[in-house]
């Protein structure tokens, strides 16, 4: 959770603020006495564990034992124990869709005074389907053109699915964007570190500099996203489905026991793949 310093006059209510790539941020706050009555019962459990010389631990008269508590410690419990708890309540209360975890930023947490935070999250992003099929059909046509003595040519998927996405109207929030951007530049952190290399070392053999690696990751994220939803959306419009063969097939083409295993515990994750290629296919055939 991030804590920023804000002029809480400037924030007086609870509400939610839906901005037009989809993103949402809800302002929420917490009565001091909820605050209050989370941080005593923080405080007295954590009483119990300090050690004073000449007593046993949770004998020590309580305003001796207080001052050997870490201050931030107890802040950062509270926060723990009160903020997920209300956003939750938050979003019963506002009815927001969310797709993913929420950015929580402390704007005010003083003594004494109301905890307020923003949570931003986002909901689907919306798709507007263009004249995909036509498309399509206008790269795919060259490919059916048949020239005795000639091969067949293929028509590269990339091409394919270019043409398809470009007659798209996609509203992708800036903050999946930054959830996305953020997972495959640790997935390139984690690479790099089983090959021995620090982040410095790679971008020294490349010549690059940090910013410019993070706007192509940043670039491939919001590609991978369109594309990701776009399929979704086509999937949708066509009535796309998987049945429990598909699954089964998928599972059974796994050779290897322990990772069909792994995989067989997230279905959900298997269909949404399987649904995806079924999409992918259904388009190189218009």
């Amino acid at each position: 959770m991030a804590e920023k310093k804000t002029d809480s006059k400037k924030i007086s209510k609870e509400g939610v603020v839906r901005r037009p790539d989809g993103t949402i941020e809800v302002t929420i706050i917490i009565p001091w006495t909820t605050a209050k009555k989370a941080q005593d019962e923080i405080e007295n459990n954590l009483l119990k564990q300090v050690k004073i010389a000449g007593f046993r631990p949770g004998q020590a008269p309580k305003n001796v034992a207080k001052a050997k508590l870490n201050p931030e410690l107890v802040k950062e419990e509270v926060l723990k124990k009160v903020v997920g708890t209300s956003y939750n309540e938050a979003l019963k209360k506002y009815n927001p869709n969310p797709i993913i975890s929420p950015h929580i930023h402390i704007e005010v947490f003083t003594e004494g005074t109301d905890i307020i935070f923003t949570a931003e999250t986002c909901e689907e992003p919306t798709v507007e389907l263009g004249k995909y099929k036509e498309a399509v059909k206008n790269i795919t046509a060259k490919s059916k053109i048949i020239v005795p003595g000639k091969e067949e040519q293929k028509i590269p998927l990339e091409e394919i699915l270019d043409a398809a996405i470009g007659t798209a109207k996609i509203d992708m929030p800036a903050i999946l964007i930054e959830n996305e951007t953020s997972r495959l530049l640790s997935q390139m952190l984690d690479e790099l570190k089983k090959l021995g290399l620090t982040l410095d070392q790679y971008l020294s053999s490349r010549n690059l500099e940090a910013e410019k690696i993070k706007a192509e990751y940043r670039d491939k994220a919001e590609q991978d996203l369109k594309l990701e939803f776009f399929l979704r959306k086509v999937a949708d419009a066509e009535k796309i489905t998987v049945e429990k063969e598909d699954i089964e097939k998928a599972l059974n083409s796994i050779e290897n026991p322990t990772e069909r295993e792994e995989i067989m515990k997230n279905p959900y994750l298997v269909a949404s793949i399987i649904r995806q290629q079924k999409t992918v296919t259904f388009l190189t055939q218009l």
